[in-house]
């Protein structure tokens, strides 16, 4: 075992919960982090959600499952709880009972949730995502990361002679794949109406983000973060197993986004889960993700979109073990 610290981060989605331990990587690495162990797990904890303003007893205990397994692993790789940052996002947030989860993991897991606003969750994910991104990439840049129950967007800058970015602004929007399903998915495969009002959805949410900018530009590069658009890459790729490596900095076109976009439109859910690099969990949410693409892309002109796979995870395991990139 290595005399390096190890620490933990949890990200504790509204769909997904991922958990990396990891230690500081070697100097010329070509990430700051050197990962020990990670796992993910499809929860769905803003399972109704939208229409109840509660998470379901169902969703709470496949998350509580969860967490018992990653505090056993925590225990076999000795991470301390000091060393351990698990932080929910906007399920646990803005549910009437998110509190009371949090208290029920602690209580069965010892482990201590930090649930944070959408602007502390937009600045974690800037971190993450910035420690691998290409430096022209970074110069001006508008990140946004797509979750279960919200989306953030978050416009950032790095001059050639600055040491760390310099976000300009970030906003959270509660447009997220599980509320957008729920909402307005009512056909499989879906009907031109249902992704029509898919787009009209996510677009009323870029109206404010616009607002919120007051009148300004959108930057230079569109990067995107998070499972929706990690799976959207692996899937243009054909990426199985998948390998992050190859994620990271890639670029798909807005032909290359088009062409994938109507492949699975056309698809049965079934036809969807079947295909290898959309995860159990994923098909149907994978159209509300093509929606939050397609009005971003669409209405700021971006021709292509730069993919990221990291971001609040790798974030939140930078807060903790206090590593500066």
């Amino acid at each position: 075992m290595s005399n390096q610290p190890r620490f933990a981060a949890i990200d504790i989605g509204s769909n997904t919960f991922r958990l990396m331990i990891a230690e500081a990587s070697a100097a010329g690495s070509t990430t700051p982090w050197n990962i020990i162990h990670y796992t993910h797990n499809i929860i769905r904890l803003g399972e109704g959600l939208h229409h109840t303003g509660r998470l379901c007893g169902a969703a709470m205990e496949r998350g509580l499952l969860a967490f018992r397994d990653y505090a056993r692993l925590l225990g076999e790789h000795q991470v301390s709880p000091e060393h351990t940052h698990a932080v929910a996002t906007a399920a646990m947030r803005e549910a009437e009972n998110g509190k009371l989860f949090r208290d029920q993991v602690a209580e069965q897991t010892g482990i201590e949730i930090s649930i944070v606003a959408g602007e502390t969750e937009a600045s974690l994910s800037l971190a993450g995502s910035c420690a691998v991104l290409r430096a022209a990439t970074r110069a001006d840049m508008l990140l946004f990361d797509i979750g279960g129950g919200s989306t953030e967007f978050i416009r950032a800058s790095q001059a050639d002679n600055d040491v760390a970015m310099k976000c300009r602004d970030a906003i959270s929007r509660k447009m997220g794949v599980v509320r957008l399903v729920e909402a307005e998915l009512h056909s499989d495969p879906p009907s031109s109406s249902d992704y029509r009002d898919l787009l009209t959805a996510a677009d009323a949410h870029l109206v404010e983000v616009e607002a919120f900018w007051g009148g300004c530009e959108a930057p230079r590069a569109l990067v995107g973060t998070a499972g929706t658009v990690t799976t959207l890459a692996a899937t243009a790729l054909d990426l199985s197993p998948y390998d992050a490596g190859i994620i990271n900095n890639y670029r798909m076109s807005w032909a290359d986004f088009e062409s994938l976009r109507d492949r699975l439109l056309a698809m049965t859910h079934l036809e969807r889960q079947s295909i290898r690099t959309i995860e159990t969990g994923r098909a149907d949410l994978i159209i509300a993700g093509l929606a939050i693409v397609e009005a971003i892309m669409k209405r700021w002109h971006y021709d292509e979109m730069i993919i990221v796979d990291a971001g609040l995870l790798e974030g939140s395991w930078l807060q903790i073990s206090d590593l500066k990139v």
